[in-house]
């Protein structure tokens, strides 16, 4: 009976261990390793990639068997056929956004961090600030440097390095019916319909009184000039634009806020005359960015926020009978000095430390090669291009790609890349509610933000590989 059982036992644990040999690592696509008994005599080295949802197919959702990771199988078989020094395999796997940072932190408290990740800079800077992330200033060749405008690198460098590779963007201006415009008498004020608009702070406020005085409610009841929202932080990035209208650059050189003077009052104190004043929506302390955006698409509103993807869902929901169909166009965000305010959200590749030299090598070989393939990039398509050459390339298809890449010197760094930004968003819009139900003056809630924020990015700072 014991030899039986021993036998019994003992067979189990070999079967087991057989799987384990077999599936180790495989579970969470975070494997990775190297072997050197590759029969073409290079040495075979297996390497990660994450991404959230971007696009589907290669270059287009239209070709056969698209899904959200077939760019990346495509241009990980190619970069096989070309690569000299190692076999690589890349193992791709698709995360759900709203999973990508418990994921993460998971693998990285277990030391196993995914060798890239395709994400937007925006939602990845704090592991830069963490040490999680390699430089990759060598992979940067000055083709590339000439051809993605300096605002894009501005967005992905932290302190002295480069941690991210751009690959496209989202840019974020204002929307607005060019049908309520007309009915208003303001035709002189709409630009062309592959235009980005660029008013100066004067025109705006001309534009958003006679919106309010000379819209036809029988035709737009109830509409309001503009779009203003303060409930969560989502959309908060045009209110930061807003908050730099009068030349407050929002961070220093040292990546402290410096909202609390002349200028950055100015904006709040402008943002509360709107409010009070009629000029925008009721209620902007409890309006979300998305109420905003479906007032808009209803014809509540004239003016709104937008980035590419909102804009193209929100034609493309005037196609489908979703939401009434108008003429929908783009604008800057203006200022006081007439040139305009505009943003983006950066998408491109960063490197995680996974302290393997061979698998960091091929890992960075693999996004310098999909970053600057002639036809690989090609790909940036499906959001808007960073680059200017595929700008020009492609904006006979795309006419709105050469207005933004000509948009792209009037970009601010919006996040200033400072340690904490994830939590700074959680302090601003209750400043911002405070504003708008008069809880507090404009000048009040500037300071006590710039206080509370300061104090964020400094405990930040402390624990920040970037700052040391």
């Amino acid at each position: 009976m014991f030899k039986k059982r021993f036998l019994a036992m003992f067979t189990a644990s070999v079967m087991m261990l057989a799987l384990l040999a077999a599936c180790g690592g495989k579970d969470s696509g975070t494997s990775g390793g190297s072997d050197k008994n590759a029969a073409n005599g290079k040495e075979n080295v297996e390497i990660s990639l994450w991404l959230t949802p971007q696009w589907k197919g290669v270059y287009d959702a239209s070709e056969e068997n698209a899904d959200y990771d077939s760019f990346f199988k495509a241009a990980a078989e190619k970069f096989a056929e070309q690569y000299d020094k190692y076999n690589v395999k890349v193992n791709v796997q698709v995360i759900a956004g709203d999973q990508r940072d418990e994921l993460l932190n998971v693998n990285l408290n277990g030391g196993t961090p995914p060798d890239i990740f395709f994400e937007s800079v925006f939602a990845m800077g704090d592991f830069a600030h963490r040490g999680a992330l390699v430089p990759l200033n060598d992979i940067i060749d000055e083709e590339s440097r000439k051809d993605i405008a300096q605002s894009y690198w501005d967005n992905v460098t932290f302190g002295d390095h480069i941690y991210f590779y751009p690959f496209s963007h989202n840019p974020g201006t204002l929307a607005y019916n060019a049908d309520m415009f007309k009915a208003a008498g303001l035709e002189n004020m709409i630009g062309g319909e592959n235009e980005i608009k660029t008013w100066t702070l004067s025109e705006y406020e001309q534009i958003l009184e006679t919106l309010k005085n000379n819209l036809p409610q029988d035709k737009y009841p109830g509409a309001r000039p503009m779009a203003l929202f303060g409930l969560n932080n989502q959309g908060d990035t045009w209110n930061l634009a807003y908050l730099r209208m009068f030349g407050n650059k929002f961070f220093d050189d040292e990546g402290n806020i410096v909202l609390d003077d002349a200028n950055g009052v100015r904006a709040a104190e402008w943002l509360k005359k709107i409010y009070t004043g009629g000029y925008s929506n009721p209620g902007a302390e409890s309006v979300s960015s998305n109420d905003a955006n479906a007032m808009f698409q209803n014809q509540k509103l004239a003016i709104s926020f937008t980035n590419a993807v909102l804009f193209n869902n929100a034609k493309a929901d005037m196609e489908s009978g979703k939401a009434p169909k108008f003429d929908i166009r783009l604008a800057n965000i203006p200022s006081e000095s007439g040139d305009p305010l505009s943003f983006t959200y950066v998408v491109g590749s960063n490197v995680f430390n996974t302290g393997d030299e061979k698998r960091t090598e091929a890992a960075k070989a693999f996004v310098k090669f999909y970053s600057t393939d002639p036809e690989l990039v090609k790909a940036s398509k499906n959001s808007i291009p960073v680059r200017s050459s595929v700008a020009d390339e492609l904006k006979d298809q795309y006419p709105l790609f050469a207005a933004y890449d000509a948009n792209s010197k009037y970009l601010f760094n919006f996040t200033g890349n400072v340690p904490g930004y994830s939590q700074l968003r959680q302090i601003l819009y209750p400043e911002l509610q405070a504003i708008f139900i008069g809880e507090k003056e404009p000048a009040q809630a500037v300071k006590d933000y710039q206080t509370q924020g300061n104090a964020v990015i400094q405990k930040a700072k402390e624990s920040s590989s970037v700052y040391k």
